[in-house]
């Protein structure tokens, strides 16, 4: 089963990581350290799943994949 993939990157202006999920719009945290920053947009995740349910929304599937993980054609 596919996953929604996460970048993270550290951020010189927020001073700490900034995690976020480009399937899921405006799904994002900040955390001081890489590992903190992916455990809070888990979190983040799971409530932004919960509330689309919720209000009946609708759930994108997983697809986006760096480039440098798709494969040329």
């Amino acid at each position: 089963m596919k996953d929604y993939h996460i970048n993270i990157f550290f951020s010189e202006q927020d001073g700490g990581y900034i995690a976020d999920i480009p399937d899921l719009g405006a799904c994002s945290a900040f955390g001081k350290t890489p590992a903190e920053a992916l455990k809070q947009v888990q979190l983040a995740k799971r409530l932004w799943l919960q509330t689309a349910k919720a209000e009946r929304k609708p759930i994108p599937k997983p697809r986006y994949r760096p480039a440098i993980y798709q494969t040329a054609s």
